[in-house]
């Protein structure tokens, strides 16, 4: 994925921040890491939320996974999904402490428009295919905990009652339904665009992948005391996605002490792992198997 900041924002940027302190310089940094999805501009004549329900309803996972994959590659997603918001870490209190940023979508993933978006649960298998085509990466339990405090917006978590139905296109579309409510509740402190939690389970990066590489790991659905609905759990097969799912996604670099880091690189390294994963020990795996063979 190529970032390439404006120049003259850049060289203004440069200038203004000369001889002004830590917060300039925090700016600073941030300019040089801004982050847009490098995916093409949205069609005037693209799908809307609404049209990707009825088409997707009737098809089986694996057409469904292949039609979700070409709207978003084909630029399909609402404007707001485009620009990456910042989070931040302190790790540490004494020498050396680190200074951690990441970059991550400010919603989770949907397909459509601004004005009828459709937030799409999908399997890791998908997930981790769109990543690796857009140069993004999975997130940790940890991440999911700290987008979640950092958030401008932590919406209450509204499960729907337990059934076969709930790993279903309309069931999927009842629960989109019912998180606009609460979001539009909030519009105008908080437009599309601001950084929102606690609405999904996230699909997270976890070393129970490497033990159980035909399965998903989820975490979180946080309420709005903390708490989280959901404990780390892999008990679902890999191929399993039902309306409570989302895909938040992460750029695959991240900022630690100012220098450009790979996200997969620190999750991996035995001394700077807990910089971005609570887990013990770094992270054998940092991405998902994309097997199709075990899907239904």
């Amino acid at each position: 994925m190529t970032i390439i900041p404006p120049l003259l924002f850049l060289i203004a940027l440069s200038l203004c921040c000369q001889g002004n302190g830590n917060s300039d310089n925090s700016l600073q940094e941030e300019a040089l890491f801004a982050a847009n999805l490098d995916l093409p501009e949205r069609s005037v004549n693209a799908y809307s939320g609404t049209d990707l329900v009825q088409i997707l309803t009737p098809l089986s996972l694996r057409e469904r996974e292949e039609i979700i994959y070409s709207e978003i590659m084909s630029g399909n997603i609402p404007s707001f999904l485009r620009q990456l918001k910042s989070v931040s870490a302190s790790v540490g209190t004494g020498n050396p402490t680190w200074e951690l940023i990441f970059y991550v979508t400010a919603d989770y993933m949907a397909v459509g428009s601004d004005e009828d978006y459709f937030l799409i649960p999908m399997t890791p298998i998908l997930a981790q295919e769109i990543a690796d085509a857009l140069g993004l990466i999975m997130i940790t339990r940890k991440m999911v905990n700290d987008i979640w405090l950092q958030a401008d917006l932590q919406l209450e978590p509204i499960p729907i009652d337990p059934s076969p139905e709930m790993v279903t296109i309309p069931v999927f579309a009842d629960h989109n339904e019912l998180v606009w409510l609460q979001r539009q509740d909030k519009i105008d402190p908080f437009p599309l665009g601001a950084m929102v939690g606690g609405h999904k389970k996230d699909v997270v990066l976890s070393n129970r992948i490497s033990e159980n590489q035909d399965k998903v790991v989820i975490y979180g659905w946080h309420r709005t005391n903390g708490q989280p609905i959901q404990p780390l759990y892999s008990g679902h097969i890999n191929w399993y996605a039902d309306y409570s799912h989302g895909i938040r996604f992460a750029l695959a670099k991240c900022s630690v002490n100012g220098e450009e880091r790979s996200v997969s690189d620190l999750l991996q390294d035995s001394d700077l792992y807990h910089l971005l994963s609570d887990e013990d020990g770094p992270m054998i795996m940092t991405r998902y198997p994309v097997d199709k063979s075990s899907y239904p």
